[in-house]
């Protein structure tokens, strides 16, 4: 690519799924991996566009944030802005189900025994994927197990151009730490590992090797 300035766009937190007006279900992500690749986007000269899921974490500075809530928003969002971008980066947690039925009051305590049934929540990485003309897209796998296994078959499945695996569930590490371990895997078959070490680093190290593809030496 030769353009003056990539245009970057991030995915970043946890989404929340209500099923009633003061309850939802969601996962632990914090935002910190998304927010930490956008502040190494811009510090690399790109353009950062971060659609940004409910997190405690100040705006990085450089960047445009639009915040979400629910899947179906964070869906609309980057479906709004995607055929802008040059990469994408889905580092958001989506949260995979949401309950079918949204009450619109309260449930009340005596009603604790109901039984909630759930639906998915669109696969906005799959959705957006199949719609790429020029993008490149990264996606990551959030795995307790056969994590590199689990992301190869992510990867083709989605349609990915890239893919960051990377254990959760375990102390010190992933959802809500500061630190991370990271294998970023492409789709013709590199192989990159990156960590342990803090997710600020690892996110540098994450776009600095995604500039080599999108600006190739010598361009």
């Amino acid at each position: 690519m030769n353009r003056t300035q990539i245009r970057c766009l991030i995915s970043a937190g946890t989404t929340r799924e209500y099923f009633d007006p003061v309850r939802f279900v969601s996962n632990p992500s914090s935002g910190k991996m998304g927010y930490a690749l956008a502040k190494a986007a811009v510090e690399i000269g790109w353009k950062v566009d971060l659609v940004s899921g409910p997190v405690t974490l100040p705006e990085p500075d450089h960047t445009i944030v639009y915040p979400v809530v629910t899947g179906d928003e964070m869906l609309q969002c980057i479906s709004e802005r995607f055929p802008y971008c040059d990469i994408l980066i889905m580092a958001a947690a989506v949260c995979d189900f949401r309950p079918k039925v949204f009450q619109e009051q309260k449930v009340k305590k005596q009603s604790a025994s109901w039984t909630l049934e759930f639906e998915p929540v669109v696969d906005i990485l799959k959705t957006i994927s199949a719609r790429k003309t020029h993008q490149i897209v990264v996606g990551f796998a959030a795995e307790t197990e056969n994590v590199l296994e689990y992301a190869r078959c992510k990867l083709i499945e989605k349609n990915l151009d890239w893919i960051a695996a990377n254990t959760v569930g375990f102390a010190g590490t992933g959802f809500e730490s500061d630190h991370n371990s990271i294998t970023l895997i492409s789709r013709t078959g590199e192989q990159f590992s990156f960590g342990p070490d803090s997710k600020t680093r690892i996110a540098t190290d994450i776009i600095r090797r995604l500039a080599t593809q999108l600006n190739p030496p010598g361009q």
